[in-house]
């Protein structure tokens, strides 16, 4: 037998499902990698981003700090020194360094980095071995849903990074699957009625076998007004016609804050549209298959906006964005299947031309008016874990549904994203949506 295999054959069922899902979460994530070389892997291209080999170490320092020392007996840490290295945000567990100095980290070099991986893979492996504590399963199965949040960040770092090389190189050489030059289907609505809706969970601490983050917490009553959502999210050659008619030129369409940001930025375009004019359209976009001329991806959802683009462009079309609790009302009515990280695509894909509501889970982030802050009797998880979600419920604002970068496994409806106003880098677009009074000219259909 293997090593692995001598280990399942141990293990008890329960602890057999989380072992298998804690090997795949972490599998997924170096199988991304594959294509980078490890000059790719030091790349820091932004404040806001972080080289891959960091979120390699800090991933398994997750597991390290809040599973390995606090439940393993005489556990011996991999390094003394990457207790502090590779912290990112926990005040509580001591200093780290500044996030902007992580492309520095030289040393240790990458195959300590994979060991340290190893390790502490190892050491969950012979933690599964025996039945184990509820609160140290629980904690694995945050720290899961913790590392498939970083490989989604792996996917939106590398391509900023591979971006801001001059040479503009792919992260895969094969060709896109997102070209088309189908038209989208018309833009079409569906109606919801309104009234109270139940929002977020509230989870079963003996059902060890779901999970939400604890933002998501406790379940609570909202009450909607009637409001109607666009059947899919907004194109890039949707988007094209703001530009050419002077969106980013008229203050009328901007928050304050937005239309500083724009001004101070330089910006014209989302990010990674720039100007060819020896193409159809006059503009090319980067993608994680390299540029590719904007004419063959204006069907698919325009992403790498910020919420304040976002916002400017409803209000030039005459309609607004979602609240987070208007989106989750719909999604909970879908299945939850579309064009996120497994699909393959890497980008966003045009919607299909089919009724009702489509491009909920996957394609691009969706961009809400509602800004992120804890639901009526939220509570942050005791300790450190309390530092995860809750201290950053300031100047945030929610996102939801999931991108093409998002593990399929990783999103549901209650799932809330965040993050300032400004960002642009991630995966992100919009979905409008509009006030749906009860009356004869009601639009759409429920």
């Amino acid at each position: 037998m293997t090593p692995i295999a001598e280990t399942l054959a141990s293990s008890t069922p329960a602890a057999i499902s989380l072992l298998d899902r804690f090997q795949s979460v972490r599998a997924a994530t170096l199988n991304f990698c594959r294509p980078l070389s490890p000059e790719d892997l030091m790349v820091q291209s932004s404040p806001e981003a972080s080289p891959v080999k960091w979120h390699l170490a800090h991933t398994s320092w997750f597991f390290e700090t809040f599973v390995l020392r606090e439940f393993v007996a005489a556990y011996q840490p991999f390094h003394p020194d990457f207790q502090w290295l590779f912290n990112s945000y926990y005040n509580s567990l001591g200093d780290m360094p500044e996030k902007k100095l992580r492309a520095s980290f030289s040393r240790p070099p990458l195959d300590a980095i994979l060991a340290y991986r190893t390790h502490v893979d190892t050491a969950i492996a012979r933690l599964l071995e025996h039945p184990i504590e509820d609160e140290a399963a629980r904690r694995i199965g945050l720290g899961l849903e913790h590392e498939q949040q970083h490989l989604e960040l792996i996917a939106t770092d590398v391509k900023h990074a591979l971006f801001t090389n001059p040479l503009h190189p792919a992260y895969l050489e094969a060709p896109p699957l997102t070209a088309s030059n189908l038209p989208a289907p018309p833009q079409d609505w569906v109606a919801f009625p309104g009234g109270l809706t139940r929002i977020g969970v509230t989870p079963d601490p003996a059902d060890l076998n779901t999970f939400a983050f604890d933002n998501e917490t406790p379940q609570h009553q909202v009450f909607l007004a009637p409001y109607s959502l666009a059947t899919r999210l907004v194109t890039c050659a949707e988007y094209l016609a703001f530009i050419e008619e002077g969106g980013y030129t008229r203050p009328e369409l901007w928050l304050s804050e937005g239309w500083t940001t724009i001004r101070n930025e330089g910006w014209q375009a989302p990010l990674y549209w720039q100007r060819d004019n020896a193409t159809e359209s006059g503009w090319c976009v980067y993608t994680l298959h390299g540029f590719i001329p904007l004419s063959d991806l204006s069907e698919t959802p325009v992403c790498h906006l910020s919420f304040f683009e976002a916002d400017a462009y409803a209000r030039w079309a005459g309609y607004r964005l979602p609240t987070e609790f208007e989106w989750e009302h719909a999604a909970s009515q879908q299945p939850h299947h579309g064009n996120l990280l497994e699909s393959n695509h890497l980008h966003p894909i045009p919607a299909a031309s089919i009724p009702g509501l489509q491009q909920i889970y996957g394609d691009v982030w969706e961009w809400t008016q509602s800004g992120y802050t804890g639901y009526p009797g939220y509570k942050p998880l005791p300790g450190a874990l309390g530092e995860y979600n809750g201290k950053f419920m300031s100047s945030q604002v929610v996102l939801r549904g999931g991108s093409c970068g998002t593990p399929t496994t990783h999103i549901r409806a209650t799932y809330r994203n965040f993050f300032s106003p400004a960002t642009r880098w991630q995966f992100s677009g919009l979905r409008l949506a509009q006030d749906n009074p009860d009356n004869p000219d009601n639009p759409g259909t429920t």
